[in-house]
């Protein structure tokens, strides 16, 4: 398995402790989930229906802003490894340091992939793919410079994970067109990883490929009602982001007092220069506070955002060890 954020078995062997006793800031999940997770029985007992995944892609629609074609699949990783056989093998073009499945995926399925540093050497790409703001460093690229990126890439792949809190960044509105795919993923900005939710939003052809591909339940009854209700409320998507923008900036100033640099990051996400990250990772380790180390960046250390003042605090009484 690919280096990841969230392997908490991996704190847990090393550390000890039971799961309920750590703090997880190793991914880029809102600690603070949307409340409202109960369904009916019906959710649970029967198998979705066409009307029922319809509400759903609905309510995507309005809150990614477009009208273009939708399909819900079972988290953004759903899409990512349907995304090789859209179209016959070629050459794949990534930005980077990014989210490493693409590259992964992209390989194992014959396609010849090469990572890149900036926007203009993704030019001559079968599949060009940007993830908007990045993972792990939060990059942001305008979306009038990605739009004209189309006729230079035969497919642009835009993983927008972490853009529910920048909304004015997406080119979900765009995705209508021939040759533009985006990726949305739920289950991050609404703190709900585990109900394994996302979507591609695409042309006509290529959302019906992978709504092939994902079959005709491709999400459960419970995440449709879920989503569906969490997508179309927005006045707690407003307040959440009020609220990350403002513990982004408490996290940065709590970091940067004990001499990490910071290096960039999401609503979501920080990432920070430590000097040496396994140390640093270790201390929070002996506090139960698990984060993500990079094997290629041995200074890089990148933290979530704690959610109730019980996570800051151990925090902040942590790392003044």
């Amino acid at each position: 398995m690919r280096e990841h954020g969230g392997n908490l078995d991996v704190a847990l062997q090393r550390f000890g402790g039971a799961a309920e006793d750590w703090i997880d800031l190793s991914t880029g999940i809102n600690r603070v989930p949307y409340p409202g997770v109960d369904v009916e029985l019906r959710q649970w007992s029967a198998l979705p229906s066409r009307s029922d995944i319809e509400s759903l892609h609905n309510a995507a629609r309005q809150a990614y802003r477009t009208d273009a074609p939708i399909v819900a699949m079972g988290g953004a990783q759903a899409a990512i490894q349907s995304l090789p056989h859209l179209a016959p093998r070629g050459r794949a073009r990534i930005l980077a340091p990014t989210y490493n499945e693409y590259a992964g995926m992209l390989s194992a399925a014959g396609w010849d992939v090469t990572e890149v540093s900036d926007l203009a050497a993704l030019a001559g790409a079968d599949i060009g793919i940007i993830v908007n703001p990045n993972n792990p460093d939060g990059r942001r690229h305008d979306r009038h410079e990605l739009l004209a990126l189309l006729p230079r890439v035969g497919r642009l792949v835009i993983d927008e994970s972490f853009a529910d809190a920048v909304p004015d960044l997406s080119l979900a509105g765009a995705a209508g067109q021939s040759g533009v795919l985006i990726l949305r993923s739920f289950g991050k900005f609404y703190g709900l990883a585990g109900l394994r939710l996302g979507f591609a939003i695409g042309s006509g052809p290529d959302i019906a490929a992978l709504a092939a591909m994902a079959g005709p339940w491709p999400v459960s009854g419970a995440a449709i009602a879920i989503g569906r209700r969490a997508l179309l409320d927005r006045d707690w998507a407003r307040a959440t982001t009020a609220r990350l923008a403002d513990d982004c900036v408490r996290l940065d100033a709590e970091a940067q007092s004990r001499g990490w640099t910071l290096l960039g990051g999401t609503s979501l996400f920080r990432l920070y220069e430590t000097g040496d990250a396994l140390a640093a990772q270790d201390k929070l380790a002996r506090g139960q506070i698990w984060s993500r180390v990079f094997q290629q960046k041995p200074g890089w250390l990148r933290l979530g955002l704690p959610g109730s003042e019980a996570e800051w605090s151990r925090l902040a009484a942590v790392l003044s060890r």
